[in-house]
């Protein structure tokens, strides 16, 4: 029952809903909160040329349902929150590694196709007025380029393992032992060259652009482009939070005593 009790407290999150009106103006529905953005990049409703035209006339010329649309709109702006007295060291291993790849692995693969796109965007428009845009793309190219192989290794090798560990640790059978090899070498490759290649990359992303900042006059593409990199920027820190801070340490210290029965 454990690993219900753990979803139950994830999932019972604060959801406010937002109206979302049929006569809005696209581009007014995207200033007002650029999550929008990826809904309408879903159903090819290009906010930069069709922001001047209401949610119900840009679904038309789309041919498509804007109640779906509408739904679609409400569900990416909604609010959620999570309890900060949620201790995630007392989630089982289990729940913890399937939560690292079901939230922040997927939003990531999503969040980095929708990225592309978005920063194309805003570097098309502003490709003459700012300096950093060549080496802004360069830095999302080669982020994009270690994300996916990342990701795999994690979930194809070192997650597995740490199951395997978890369970072996909890089994307290005799031959439970003989399952362990050593996890410290690849976790410290993992923390010290790939997490600390992620968190270079962040810090040079923040000095590009500024720490995201924005300025008054910020078109419509530029402010969907950094608060996206924003977005990525804190939903990555606490990725490598649980990974670094809860996961990995908890796999070490199971190893670690499981060894030394084994000696």
């Amino acid at each position: 029952m454990r690993l219900n009790r753990q979803l139950f407290i994830v999932l019972c999150m604060f959801l406010h809903s937002v109206d979302i009106q049929e006569e809005a103006m696209v581009a007014d529905i995207v200033a007002s909160d650029y999550r929008t953005a990826d809904v309408f990049s879903k159903y090819g409703i290009e906010y930069n040329h069709d922001g001047n035209l209401p949610l119900f006339a840009a679904c038309q010329s789309k041919g498509l349902d804007s109640k779906q649309v509408i739904s679609d709109l409400k569900v990416a702006v909604r609010e959620t929150n999570m309890s900060n007295s949620i201790n995630y060291n007392d989630w089982h291993i289990d729940f913890l590694t399937d939560y690292i790849v079901n939230v922040h692995h997927q939003y990531l693969r999503n969040a980095i196709l929708a990225l592309n796109e978005y920063i194309d965007a805003f570097v098309r428009e502003h490709k003459n007025q700012f300096s950093y845009l060549i080496d802004l793309q360069r830095l999302i190219a080669k982020m994009n380029r270690h994300f996916t192989p990342h990701m795999k290794h994690e979930e194809e090798i070192i997650f597995p393992y740490i199951r395997q560990i978890a369970h072996a640790y909890y089994s307290k059978e005799s031959y439970a032992s003989l399952l362990v090899r050593t996890l410290r070498k690849p976790i410290e490759d993992i923390v010290e060259q790939e997490h600390e290649l992620i968190a270079d990359n962040l810090k040079l992303l923040r000095e590009i652009t500024n720490t995201y900042s924005l300025p008054s006059n910020a078109s419509l593409s530029h402010k969907v482009a950094f608060l996206k990199l924003k977005e990525i920027d804190t939903d990555l820190v606490q990725h490598m939070f649980l990974e670094n801070e809860v996961l990995f340490p908890r796999a070490l210290a199971m190893e670690k005593e499981l060894l030394a029965h084994n000696d």
